[in-house]
Formats: C-alpha cells, structure tokens, sequence
C-alpha cells in the first residue's frame, strides 16, 4: 500500500464509527458544541465522547475552541462539512419509520429547508441552484461557476461575497436529502446569510431545519418551495 493509500484509510476510519459520524453529522449546523452536548446527542458517556472528540481533532476533521476553561468543538471548515454531507447523501437510505405527527413534522421540515454548515440545503437549497442556473447566474458546463449575470444579480441584492482564501467563490455540495446539488461556497454562504437577515428563513429550534417565508421568491427566483 502506499503512503497516500494508508493515509486516506486512516482518514477514512476516523468516519467509520458511528459515534464519530453523529459528531459530525450534528455540527453540520456550524455552531461549536461542547463535549457535553455531543455525549447527549451521540447517547455515550463524557469520557467516551472525549476520546472520540481527541481522535477527530488530531486527525482534522474538527477544531477546538477554548473560552476560559470551557472546552468547544466545531467542524474545521466548509469543506469539511461540504465533504460529510457529500458523504451522507451516497450512503444508502434506510427508510426511517415515524410513530408521531411531531416526528412526521420534523422530517418533513429537515427535508424542505435547512442550513448545511454556512448554505442553505433541502429542498429550498435545491430549488435555488435550479432557478440559478435557469437565470443564468452560475453556469455548470466547467464544474459550477457565478457568471457575469450572477456577479450583477448579487450586487443588485446588495449581497458582498466573502472570498477567503483557499475558498472557492461557488461550488456544489451533494444535498442528503434531494441527492442533489446546492450551492456552496462563498456565494452560498453569502445567500444564505442573506436571507436570514432579510428574514426570507428563520430557524426552527432544536435543529438546522428552517421555515421558509418565501426565500427564493424574495430573491427573484421563481420556486416550488
């Protein structure tokens, strides 16, 4: 085996425990949480998830934030999130039985709107990307790029793009639920963090799904969502 062969096995192993995977899965929606809150979540003890949380730091996959003596975890960046719900959306789906109107309610509203890290995903991120690309705002014939139409579109929003380096200004990120692409990015991020400040998408406690109050429409974009 080569050296990069036995590198990515190690990388990929670090996923494949199920502990690990509701980690990450959980910090998809940005935010740094502490070891407390992840033990909650993935139903392990605090020394379990510690370790779990030492592996997934020195490996890559997440940082740590220190503030005082509190201890917080985060995803390390957009790729990283971009990377695990590309992975989510090619493992095979177990169709998830649900016994409660509530839990009906709570698939359903994951399913339509969310935040997937710093974008918005769902069937509203989709839906977004589709009415982009008939407007011709980002052009998918070289991978997926803003056209010279998308630039104008977004200063006339009124929206400025946070361009950081080693981040691309658009690119795709396979949507869990749709398996398809929304956009992510510096441009994703920008709509997204527009949008709720227009307050076109609000967040629904207790998890990444948003409620939508005519996002794409208050774009300019025509959508079924």
């Amino acid at each position: 085996m080569s050296v990069e062969g036995e590198e990515l096995a190690g990388w990929a192993r670090m996923l494949a425990d199920g502990t690990r995977a509701t980690v990450c899965l959980a910090l998809l929606d940005g935010r740094a949480w502490t070891a407390s809150e992840l033990a909650r979540v993935a139903k392990v003890s605090r020394p379990t998830i510690s370790e779990h949380l030492n592996l997934l730091v020195s490996g890559g996959l997440l940082s740590e934030v220190r503030q005082g003596r509190h201890r917080y975890v985060r995803l390390a960046g957009a790729e990283t999130a971009e990377l695990i719900e590309g992975l989510a959306a090619l493992a095979p789906r177990r169709t998830e039985a649900v016994s409660s109107l509530k839990a009906v309610s709570k698939r359903d509203a994951f399913a339509r709107a969310r935040t997937c890290y710093d974008h918005l995903a769902g069937k509203l991120g989709v839906a977004l990307a589709d009415a982009m690309t008939e407007r011709g705002l980002i052009d998918w014939s070289e991978g997926v790029a803003l056209t010279s139409e998308g630039q104008a579109w977004l200063r006339d929003l009124g929206i400025e793009v946070d361009v950081r380096r080693g981040r691309p200004a658009v690119r795709s990120c396979l949507d869990v639920t749709e398996r398809r692409p929304h956009l992510a990015g510096a441009v994703g991020a920008a709509l997204c963090a527009h949008a709720m400040e227009q307050g076109w998408v609000t967040h629904i406690p207790g998890g990444r799904a948003l409620k939508v109050h005519g996002a794409v429409q208050a774009f300019g974009l025509e959508s079924g969502v």
